[in-house]
């Protein structure tokens, strides 16, 4: 049964104070029921002191010296707070009593040596307290004295707390969990107005925020969490729209330049010189447009899933892509292991191809052909770390904060000659990113970049 919290949080609540009352009330019986025995025990040891004076061992027997003692109201009768007694001998055999006992025998404890023992019984139609007191000749136990008095009055106020204390709980309970439902109810109120305002948040208002309790408690940093979940979503899905624009625009850039072409070829006949022209300039712009659609699509491949994670040797890994750049494009590229032994890395292999790749010919691009290009890789506090250094026309400070940005292309003129679409390094940090691998880029306008990659230990 699916109760609402605030019922389950006040069935909680009255379940634990019911426990608290039924222990409170046990512990109020328990103290009540012990202070009248106490108190009854006490009666009874100031009776026998007084009748223990009046006793005494005659050949044998035991007697009392007083009889005239025994006819006195509260041995004679059974009301008004009568006190019984029976004289026993030590296996229980009745030598004397009490006439108020009549036929009637008080209980007796047999092989019970203790100078005094209080304990319950009924006699007749009714409950007494009885205390058992050895008679002692010397050290001889020569028999017993056993006093008893009435328990009825005790026994009906002990009845009566009962039946007050039951019938109070019920009513404790109910009002406990009136309280309880009324006090949870104010409790969850805030989180009502959280769960009312969030409610109202969608994608048309994501820029709106949950106010802030004025109280510093768990409320308040529940609501903090919210609005900084809210702040995430809100800049994910500013980033998905900025991405979503600058993708439409680099497609259809390329797309317009091959409608141009092909519009202008079909107008009227032409030589077949710029027929040739038109179509390899159309070539271009469909090779540019499969360069974005491929790093659109490893930008999305690096976004799923978990990746393979193996031991890769980063010193071959790094000569095989250096000689392949060499055997393809011609370039040289300086490639240098401080560390005497080989550097070993746990990565995804073909990510971390992805990222070595683009970094390098980032470096090559922007890049004079004759200018020195390095790779280095060493080991420090149990780290391996890359670095690759070119001495190309580098970049402006402004721009190093933007750089990770889909689509962003500093805004210089050199790069107007330079192919790209501002893809690689975005998606060079989402694969850092998911391989643990620290990226840090330093560079200077006109006198080349440094891109440093920290791998974990």
């Amino acid at each position: 049964m699916n109760l609402p919290y605030k019922i389950r949080l006040s069935i909680y609540l009255t379940t634990a104070s019911a426990m608290l009352v039924l222990m409170a009330f046990l512990l109020i019986y328990g103290v009540a029921n012990w202070t009248l025995i106490r108190n009854m025990d006490n009666d009874l040891e100031r009776e026998t002191a007084v009748h223990q004076d009046q006793i005494s061992l005659i050949d044998g027997e035991i007697r009392f010296l007083h009889k005239d003692e025994w006819e006195e109201r509260e041995h004679q009768e059974t009301q008004f707070h009568p006190i019984f007694i029976e004289i026993v001998d030590s296996n229980g055999k009745q030598l004397d009593k009490s006439p108020n006992l009549g036929n009637l025998r008080l209980g007796f404890i047999k092989d019970q040596s203790e100078s005094k023992i209080g304990f319950n019984q009924i006699l007749g139609n009714q409950e007494l307290r009885t205390m058992q007191i050895a008679l002692r000749q010397g050290n001889k136990v020569e028999g017993f004295l056993l006093v008893a008095k009435s328990f009825e009055e005790s026994r009906t106020l002990l009845n009566n707390l009962k039946t007050i204390l039951f019938l109070l709980f019920p009513l404790i309970l109910i009002s406990l969990f009136l309280t309880m439902r009324f006090l949870a109810g104010k409790s969850i109120k805030p989180v009502q107005s959280i769960t009312q305002k969030a409610h109202l948040i969608s994608q048309n208002n994501l820029n709106e925020r949950i106010p802030l309790p004025q109280n510093h408690d768990e409320i308040y940093s529940l609501t903090e969490a919210i609005n900084d979940l809210l702040n995430r979503l809100e800049n994910a899905m500013k980033r998905e729209q900025q991405f979503t624009s600058d993708a439409s625009h680099e497609l259809r850039t390329p797309l317009s330049v091959i409608k141009g072409n092909f519009e202008v070829l079909i107008r009227k006949p032409r030589e077949q010189e710029e027929y040739i022209n038109r179509i390899k300039a159309g070539l271009e712009e469909i090779n540019k447009l499969n360069s974005i659609i491929d790093q659109l699509l490893a930008l999305a491949r690096s976004q799923k899933g978990a990746l393979d994670i193996h031991e890769i040797d980063l010193g071959s890994m790094v000569q095989d892509l250096i000689d392949s750049i060499l055997n393809n494009e011609g370039r040289h590229v300086h490639f240098l292991n401080k560390s005497e032994m080989p550097v070993y890395v746990k990565s995804n292999e073909k990510s971390l191809f992805i990222i070595l790749t683009n970094l390098i010919q980032n470096a090559l691009k922007y890049s004079k052909e004759d200018s020195e290009i390095s790779v280095t890789i060493w080991k420090e506090n149990n780290k391996s770390l890359l670095e690759i250094k070119d001495q190309g026309i580098g970049i402006e400070k402004e721009a190093l904060s933007n750089i990770f940005n889909p689509f962003f292309r500093e805004n210089a003129a050199e790069l107007g000659k330079v192919p790209g679409s501002g893809l690689g390094l975005s998606i060079v940090k989402k694969l850092c990113d998911q391989l643990g691998i620290y990226i840090s880029i330093v560079s200077e306008k006109g006198h080349g970049t440094a891109v440093r990659l920290i791998f974990p230990e």
